[in-house]
């Protein structure tokens, strides 16, 4: 019976739903962080740096997105069928999960990870663009300034919703009762 009332308390201390737990919401705030910096596998800065610089440091930019993008592509072209089911599935059954039979889990799952899925298609397509022609220079930092300007607005809008289901599933439990 005590191993009952210490599980109990600490479950009491630490609420395990995700919407009202603190690492949810760490999360979060890295995974945008982290992935609106890291331009197609680039660090941002390394693209400003080359831009003020030019030289060697260009240079070193253009080879790191040529070889970041002939690896990603090959991954996509080997595996990318198998990639977009395995996606597919995990989104459907997250979001099946999350909103029809209301397990908050899922639902923090499935608003983490669709927008990384429109993240990876717009790499994908940044990625082909880069190879047909835009791999130098001016058209190179374009490119990825778009890219990531494009990436910033789809985690704005990502964080946006998750926040406000966030509140609401706060909200009701709260109001509700759980």
């Amino acid at each position: 019976m005590a191993g009952m009332d210490w599980y109990g308390t600490v479950f009491e201390v630490i609420d395990m739903r995700s919407f009202s737990n603190l690492w949810f919401w760490i999360v979060l705030a890295v995974l945008w962080s982290s992935t609106s910096h890291w331009v197609l596998g680039v660090p941002f800065d390394m693209v400003a740096r080359a831009r003020r610089s030019g030289g060697q440091a260009e240079q070193d930019l253009e080879d790191l997105v040529r070889i970041n993008t002939n690896r990603f592509l090959y991954i996509v072209d080997e595996s990318g069928l198998f990639l977009s089911a395995l996606t597919s599935a995990f989104l459907s059954g997250a979001a099946i999960l999350g909103f029809w039979y209301g397990v908050e889990l899922a639902q923090a799952l499935f608003l983490l990870g669709f927008p990384m899925t429109l993240v990876g298609l717009l790499s994908v397509y940044s990625a082909r663009r880069i190879r047909a022609g835009e791999q130098a220079g001016e058209r190179l930092w374009r490119r990825l300034r778009l890219h990531r300007v494009v990436t910033q607005m789809i985690g704005l809008v990502s964080i946006f919703v998750t926040a406000l289901w966030g509140m609401f599933q706060n909200l009701s439990v709260g109001v509700l009762g759980g």
